[in-house]
């Protein structure tokens, strides 16, 4: 089939197009973007630095160790690749907080603007489009790599706010995308079923003909992974009611300003909305995703590690603090297993129509804004990748000398199969690619 043959497809079956997303992935229908091997990029941002010497390998070459903050990854060690002394060299307007989540991915200066920062200047929005809507544009240029969204953009717990230390996502000069945190929304985003939110009714109730008349149509592999698809959607959905109901049966409790209503169900957001991710890649969805923990200078307070303190006010802690990096290697860690579980569940679903898994086609690289919170500083920029969907060379720590993060993305676009001259600044672009990555 071709491009075009998507909606004959559906237009000869006789079946409604909210069939569509269970279909897209079929392999036996040989839509356009079927053929050939399905490159997927998610990018993860966690806020506040690291604890150095909880985070970075003893030494470059074979990663032999973990350090405690990143021992979630020990399975999939081989398959790591921990990249130190990346630095953000963007400079300009806004405070290293509002440069260091508004530049990350654009590598570009922020706008003149009037959100106020610490102790620096005022800025506005970054003047550039991130590397992911680039990457995203890209794909969408082509048929055999068009999506259904062509970009993901999840959230936990990200302020209900708009202002610079709350996007990272950007559409262009000036345009912001704010990242969705409600899984509930994000399922009605990938189903197109938007109904009171206590008294959901089934996706499936509606569709259950439409998809009988699809397995008939393909092979036993593709009705299998209907049943898969239909699985996930139905117990998503039992997951999400019961959330709902009891939200609705009794008062919001007062939060603290800046934090989103689910603080304490941080985690049960987290593990949600990676799920939606990872059926998102199975179903191709999109094969550019991100997923935003918080915000620059996120608070959120880690009650469920027995951490009581917000995450912005421990990382400000001196070094000689013991109790406090104790605590942000516990925070960092948490972090950690989210994309540990992430990688687990690429690992764990085969690649629909092609070999291997999710994981060996995808690439999860984990960032932050600063490289340490206490000193605020932009060097150092930790950049934590993993899986095998770049066919970069895994199972390494590499340490560079304040390598450009703009070089980084150059590498990151390139093994897309879309390389650039320069992105962002172009005066951090100039020796190109990182080429020991491959």
């Amino acid at each position: 089939m071709n491009q075009q043959n998507r909606r004959e497809f559906i237009r000869d079956l006789g079946i409604g197009a909210a069939a569509l997303p269970f279909i897209l992935n079929l392999p036996s229908l040989g839509f356009a973007n079927q053929q050939g091997r399905k490159q997927r990029l998610v990018i993860l941002f966690s806020p506040n630095g690291v604890v150095p010497n909880t985070f970075w390998p003893e030494k470059a070459g074979s990663l032999t160790e973990l350090k405690e903050s990143l021992k979630p990854l020990e399975p999939f060690r081989d398959r790591t690749l921990v990249l130190q002394g990346i630095s953000d060299r963007v400079r300009g307007d806004g405070d290293n907080h509002m440069r260091g989540i508004g530049c990350l991915l654009t590598g570009i200066e922020l706008f003149p603007g009037n959100v106020q920062g610490g102790s620096h200047t005022p800025a506005g929005w970054a003047k550039g489009l991130s590397i992911d809507q680039e990457i995203k544009n890209y794909l969408q240029s082509r048929p055999q790599t068009r999506t259904r969204f062509g970009s993901l953009e999840f959230g936990v717990m990200v302020p209900d706010r708009a202002d610079t230390w709350t996007r990272m996502v950007y559409a262009g000069p000036n345009k912001p995308l704010a990242p969705i945190d409600d899984p509930y929304q994000m399922f009605a985003k990938l189903y197109g079923r938007m109904k009171n939110q206590e008294l959901m009714k089934s996706v499936l109730d509606d569709l259950q003909e439409d998809l009988r008349k699809v397995s008939a149509k393909v092979s036993s592999e593709d009705r299998r992974l209907l049943e898969e698809h239909a699985s996930f959607v139905r117990a998503m959905e039992q997951e999400l009611r019961p959330a709902r109901q009891e939200a609705a049966g009794h008062a919001v409790p007062a939060l603290d300003p800046g934090l989103k209503k689910a603080n304490d169900q941080m985690p049960e957001i987290s593990k949600a909305q990676i799920d939606l991710m990872v059926q998102s890649f199975a179903a191709d969805f999109a094969r550019v995703a991100t997923l935003q923990y918080t915000n620059s200078v996120g608070g959120a307070r880690m009650h469920w590690l027995g951490v009581n303190e917000g995450h912005h006010e421990l990382s400000h802690a001196e070094d000689k603090d013991k109790a406090a990096q104790e605590k942000l290697t516990k925070i960092n860690q948490w972090f950690c297993g989210q994309l540990a579980y992430l990688a687990q569940k690429l690992a764990q679903t085969p690649e629909p129509g092609g070999s291997g898994s999710l994981l060996d086609n995808t690439l999860l690289m984990w960032t932050n804004e600063l490289g340490k919170g206490n000193s605020h500083t932009l060097d150092n920029i930790p950049f934590v990748l993993v899986g095998g969907g770049l066919d970069f060379r895994m199972g390494r720590a590499i340490a560079y000398k304040n390598v450009p993060h703009n070089r980084l993305l150059l590498s990151v676009a390139a093994a897309m199969g879309h390389p650039m001259q320069s992105f962002g600044n172009p005066n951090f672009c100039g020796a190109g690619v990182l080429a020991d990555l491959t």
